[in-house]
């Protein structure tokens, strides 16, 4: 059975096709490595939306079941403690704080670091400019100007952050003070700053007198793709958020970290935006466990890469990954998307585009079944423009 406009399945009988796929239940089963849920992928949907899709593994459950725990809004809780204190160390920072959200992290660091009617310079397309309700300029108070990726795919270069950020006016003028850099670029396709750009953007930073944040959700993948330790990757920086429900699995929370004077503070703003936890030892006991699944994420990265290799055989227009996501440019988004479904592949926007995230519920099977399912490139509406 072909799906028209848009992509097609080998033309010999199957005996389990689109119309079998729609009629059965999706069923999962225990067994996987690193004890996490595995769906027996040949029935139900493969779910490619985010890495966030993950389920917590069995290891998780278990220390979320028996973590030790105290009040963390009164005298502190010993887990959280113990993944603050470890996270800080892994990122070559003073000291962190866990937070429920990665939006929350971002938003604690720009609401220290900007007066009100700041600008704050960013990537086109970062996640504080494009993913967080506008909270930088609704709560945080800070204007946003997006610098255009002069240097690459979601990539600014040092020339870029000295330009946008001037020098000394009238007393009237417009004040930038904080460069807010995100590594992987999530809405570039998971592209990676390496160390010598991420130095170069952090001294011209500190040249124009800027402070610097790095948005580091998925910082676990670009040091995993450069075979470097995460603290590497922040030299330089004020502040550093990086997620652990992404990728490394965990059910929820990030960690911002910086100066113990910055965590001091954020901990008051956490307090203000409704972030404070109870005995949150239960959440940051996931959060422990999460942290032995970075190197793991090799695998997303060599799944992508296959995805991305396997849909290109098969005419479609691809983005090359960096890490652990794929960017498919179709000729009908909203088509392309609506079938995708239909087929039992679940995938989201990005602009234009179709991104398939992996993450570490999929099995190297999945990725077979996926390409099975979306197939050939048809002559159809949905079919990517090929380059001249």
């Amino acid at each position: 059975m072909s799906i028209r406009n848009c992509f097609v399945t080998p033309p010999r009988p199957r005996t389990e096709g689109l119309v079998q796929y729609l009629s059965v239940r999706p069923s999962s089963h225990s067994g996987s490595r690193s004890g996490r849920r595995v769906r027996a992928s040949k029935t139900g949907p493969i779910d490619l939306r985010s890495d966030t899709v993950t389920q917590p593994s069995r290891q998780m459950r278990a220390a979320m079941a028996t973590a030790e725990v105290g009040d963390d809004v009164l005298d502190g809780d010993p887990t959280m403690r113990e993944l603050q204190e470890r996270i800080a160390t892994m990122l070559g920072a003073q000291a962190a704080l866990w937070v429920p959200s990665g939006s929350m992290g971002n938003l604690i660091a720009l609401t220290a670091h900007l007066r009100r009617g700041d600008a704050f310079l960013a990537p086109a397309g970062a996640h504080v400019l494009d993913a967080e309700l506008g909270t930088a300029a609704w709560i945080a108070g800070g204007m946003p100007r997006p610098l255009q990726h002069d240097a690459g795919p979601g990539k600014i270069s040092a020339s870029a952050v000295l330009r946008a950020a001037g020098s000394p006016g009238p007393y009237y003028t417009l004040r930038t003070s904080l460069l807010c850099l995100e590594n992987t670029h999530m809405a570039a396709g998971g592209v990676v700053t390496e160390v010598d750009e991420h130095a170069a953007l952090a001294a011209a930073a500190r040249r124009a007198g800027l402070k610097v944040h790095l948005d580091g959700a998925r910082l676990w993948n670009a040091s995993v793709a450069l075979g470097l330790p995460p603290a590497a990757l922040t030299v330089g920086v004020d502040t550093v958020q990086v997620c652990l429900s992404k990728g490394l699995g965990a059910p929820v929370g990030s960690v911002v970290a910086g100066s113990v004077e910055f965590v001091e503070e954020a901990r008051r703003l956490r307090k203000m935006l409704g972030g404070g936890v109870r005995q949150g030892g239960v959440l940051a006991a996931a959060g422990l466990v999460a942290l032995n699944n970075i190197e793991r994420l090799a695998e997303d990265h060599e799944r992508a890469a296959r995805l991305a290799a396997g849909l290109a055989d098969r005419g479609w227009r691809v983005t090359v990954p960096a890490t652990n996501i794929v960017l498919l440019t179709p000729a009908d988004l909203p088509s392309m998307l609506r079938q995708l479904e239909q087929a039992g592949v679940r995938a989201g926007p990005m602009g234009n585009q179709v991104r398939f995230v992996t993450h570490g519920d999929l099995t190297d099977d999945d990725i077979d079944t996926v390409l099975t399912r979306i197939g050939p490139v048809d002559n159809g509406i949905s079919a990517p423009r090929r380059p001249a």
